[in-house]
C-alpha cells in the first residue's frame, strides 16, 4: 500500500466521522503495522495529511485530527454570463505569458473509480490531457474524459476528424468566438456539477506538473450532464496549492 492510499483511507474516516476532531491517531510505528508498510511510508502519509490540514503532529502529543466530518459549501446555481469574458487560466500578475498544450489523446475504458462520474465501468471513453504553462512553467493539468460516442460528434459542415478525437499535434479546432464547445458540437447540455477539493495529486497530474507524486494540490472536477441526466463529459483540473481559483458572479 502506498502513502497516498493510506491518506485516502484516513481522509475517508475523518469525513465519515470515524476519527473525531481532536482524536489522536496511531503512532507512526502502529500505523505502519496496521497497513503493513514501512515506517517511512507511514510518516509520509502523515506528512501529506498535515500539509492538507487534516492533522497536526506535536512532540509528546503525537498526530491528532484537526478536521471534522465532511460538509459541502454550495455556492449556488448560476447561468453562464458572456462567454467571451471567460479566461481559462491566466497569470496572477500583470506579467507572464500563458500557453497550453494537448500532450496526450487516447481511447481507453472507464475504471471503477469513474463510475462516480456517471461512466459505466469498462465503457469506451476518450481521454484528452492538457498542460497549461505560464512563462514556460507548468501550472495546471487538465484531463477531459467523455464517452467515445460523444467524442465522435462533428460540428455542422465539418468533414474531417471530430475535434475531440483530433490527435496530438493536429491543428487546433475551436468554436466561433463566444460559443461553447458543447453548443458547437451539438451536445445536449443540461447542467454541470462542480467539486473543488484540496488533495494529493494523481500520477498524471504530478508528472505533467513536474512535482512529486502525491503533492497536495487543488482538484476541480466538473461533471457535465445531458438533459436526460447522462454524463456528457468530465473535466478534472489540477493545480498546485499556491495558485488561486477564482469565480466572478455578475448581477
Amino acid at each position: 500500500m502506498s502513502a497516498n492510499q493510506i491518506v485516502a483511507a484516513i481522509r475517508k474516516g475523518i469525513a465519515a466521522g470515524e476519527y473525531a476532531y481532536g482524536a489522536r491517531l496511531p503512532s507512526v510505528r502502529d500505523l505502519a503495522e496496521q497497513y503493513q508498510v514501512s515506517q517511512q511510508t507511514a510518516a509520509a502519509a502523515y506528512a501529506v495529511l498535515t500539509a492538507l490540514g487534516f492533522t497536526k503532529t506535536a512532540a509528546g502529543s503525537g498526530t491528532t485530527v484537526t478536521a471534522g466530518p465532511s460538509a459541502d459549501a454550495h455556492l449556488g446555481t448560476f447561468s453562464p454570463p458572456d462567454l467571451t469574458k471567460g479566461t481559462a487560466w491566466k497569470p496572477t500578475g500583470p506579467a507572464g505569458q500563458a500557453s497550453d498544450e494537448t500532450y496526450l489523446v487516447r481511447q481507453s475504458t472507464a475504471p471503477p473509480a469513474w463510475t462516480d462520474w456517471g461512466f459505466s465501468e469498462g465503457s469506451d471513453v476518450v481521454e484528452r490531457h492538457r498542460v497549461r504553462r505560464v512563462d514556460g512553467i507548468p501550472v495546471q493539468h487538465k484531463l477531459t474524459v467523455l464517452p467515445y460516442a460523444i467524442a465522435s460528434h462533428r460540428p455542422d459542415g465539418h468533414e474531417g476528424v471530430p475535434p475531440m478525437l483530433a490527435p496530438v499535434g493536429a491543428p487546433p479546432l475551436k468554436p466561433p468566438a463566444g460559443m461553447r464547445v458543447a453548443d458547437w458540437l451539438g451536445w445536449d447540455v443540461g447542467h454541470t456539477e462542480c467539486q473543488i477539493t484540496a488533495e494529493p495529486m494523481d500520477p498524471a497530474a504530478s508528472e505533467a506538473l513536474g512535482m512529486p507524486e502525491g503533492s497536495p494540490g487543488f482538484r476541480v472536477v466538473n461533471v457535465t450532464k445531458s438533459g436526460d441526466g447522462s454524463t456528457l463529459y468530465v473535466t478534472v483540473t489540477t493545480a498546485p496549492l499556491h495558485h488561486r481559483i477564482t469565480m466572478e458572479i455578475l448581477g
